[in-house]
């Protein structure tokens, strides 16, 4: 594997068909705008519909706009049936979209936002795309995580909803150790298949909009001084992008950048930490979030394959 991994290592990714949720800005923008750059057909799957239409010009190429809220389950499940009634076949799903350090809201559901949005709703979409995904060779699931799931994090199975206590950076913390979990636990299910993996990223510190929430503590230095400790989106999208398509990568594995501290770098294999290897919680967690969502995975046995 490169050292120095950048967007010119990207294979051709002529005929693959891409979903990239919360792509119409910051990291998932970049994320779609190098895939289809190399040939992908590529959906931005966005919030708002108007500023998507907006990414999707800049990009060029063959790129759609979905909506898609995943602050709502309806949301989520409408944004699915369109896209499999458009797309027989998927070739990538990159989970990206997500909040970070709102002051305390719910989804439609009630459920704590950040959780709700990071970990369900991506869950839910994962579930009822999957099978457009399980026929076709090389084929993956990715989904975006952070250094964050090492800071405060736990899941706290007797209060996922944070209703006794809030912490913005806890319950963050929180969704990103659900994002590892989850990926973990798919690849285990995906493990007796020779078509799909599910592999995790993590964009180290890039200035995005995505840190407009941060506390305080953390505001002033990103704001001051973001050329010191951050990274430029585009170098932010490469974990996502060597993890969805560098063709040395293996289920299961997770990507963030090689610098000290996994702040800035180029991307290259990492670890996370020891809970998100619980297998015991990762498997809770999978039956919770079945029993909040409703959705459960399609069975995950071979079957023929589309080249």
């Amino acid at each position: 594997m490169s050292d120095n991994w950048t967007e010119q290592h990207i294979p051709d990714q002529t005929g693959r068909v891409a979903i990239v949720t919360g792509a119409n800005t910051g990291l998932g923008f970049e994320t779609a705008r190098a895939l289809a750059a190399r040939g992908a057909r590529v959906v931005l799957a966005v919030r708002d519909v108007e500023k998507g239409e907006h990414a999707a010009a800049r990009i060029g190429g063959e790129v759609s706009v979905q909506a898609l809220d995943l602050t709502s389950l309806d949301s989520v499940r409408s944004a699915a049936a369109e896209l499999r009634a458009t797309h027989p076949r998927i070739d990538l799903l990159i989970n990206n979209a997500g909040v970070m350090y709102p002051p305390r809201k719910t989804t439609a559901e009630g459920f704590e936002l950040q959780f709700g949005t990071n970990h369900l709703g991506h869950f839910v979409l994962t579930g009822l795309l999957l099978d457009r995904l399980l026929p076709v060779l090389g084929s993956r699931v990715v989904t975006v995580s952070s250094t964050g799931h090492r800071i405060q994090a736990a899941i706290h199975f007797d209060d996922l909803h944070w209703e006794r206590s809030y912490s913005r950076v806890g319950a963050y913390g929180q969704s990103k150790l659900a994002n590892l979990m989850f990926t973990y636990e798919l690849q285990r299910r995906l493990s007796p298949l020779d078509t799909t993996i599910s592999v995790a990223a993590h964009p180290g510190v890039s200035n995005t909009e995505l840190m407009r929430n941060s506390p305080g503590v953390f505001r002033v230095p990103v704001n001051w001084l973001a050329p010191l400790l951050t990274q430029k989106p585009e170098m932010g999208a490469l974990p996502t992008l060597r993890a969805a398509t560098d063709p040395a990568v293996t289920g299961g594995q997770y990507y963030g950048p090689g610098g000290r501290g996994e702040v800035r770098g180029h991307p290259k294999l990492v670890t996370s930490s020891p809970d998100s290897h619980d297998q015991a919680a990762q498997q809770h967690l999978w039956t919770v979030s079945e029993e909040l969502t409703g959705v459960t995975f399609p069975a995950m046995t071979p079957q023929q394959t589309d080249s």
